[in-house]
């Protein structure tokens, strides 16, 4: 009898590593009590003199508050990314995730000055739109994609305007768009 070999495949570079780099931002911040959290993987209004400024700006999307809240948002990128990936290709896909980390850390930076944002929330976001956007066949708009925008970005509004919770709903917003208009630019 043959003996079968099972390989391990590194198959979504880009969706695992920022996975494994979520969880060891994570168990930094729980080795170091909350330290690496804040002063890495967390974005906030701070001086524009100070160099981890900058690196918040794009680091705060590894960052989680607990392991709960960093299993919420890998097992949609983990779920979502792959696909995305070989669609789109390694490059892209991780272009695309810079640039919604940097646009939503700025948001963060520029207009909510008393309040920190850490989590892929505005990832997820990204690549629940770019997800739908995948299914557009010759110019035509699928309609999940449409239903996807209503309920996410109404849903999200409502929770904006009703709720008082720990959820930033504007990072989800603006990953939302930006999943839009990356996917859409990707596409072409």
């Amino acid at each position: 009898m043959k003996k079968t070999i099972i390989k391990l495949q590194y198959n979504s570079p880009v969706v695992l590593t920022f996975s494994f780099l979520s969880l060891v931002a994570l168990l930094l911040g729980k080795l170091t009590g909350g330290y690496t959290t804040v002063k890495l993987f967390s974005v906030y209004r701070s001086s524009l003199a100070d160099v981890f400024t900058y690196l918040r700006f794009f680091l705060h999307v590894l960052g989680h508050s607990s392991y709960s809240h960093l299993i919420g948002n890998i097992m949609f990128i983990l779920v979502l990314g792959p696909a995305l990936e070989e669609r789109y290709g390694s490059h892209d896909l991780l272009m695309a995730i810079l640039i919604t980390a940097f646009v939503s850390g700025l948001i963060q930076w520029l207009f909510f000055p008393g309040t920190a944002l850490l989590g892929a929330s505005g990832i997820v976001f990204m690549m629940i739109v770019m997800m739908s956007l995948s299914g557009m066949k010759n110019g035509c708009i699928p309609i999940t994609l449409i239903l996807v925008l209503v309920l996410y970005i109404g849903g999200e509004i409502i929770d904006g305007v009703v709720l008082r919770d720990n959820v930033s709903q504007l990072t989800h917003i603006v990953g939302g768009i930006c999943g839009a208009v990356l996917g859409i630019n990707l596409r072409n």
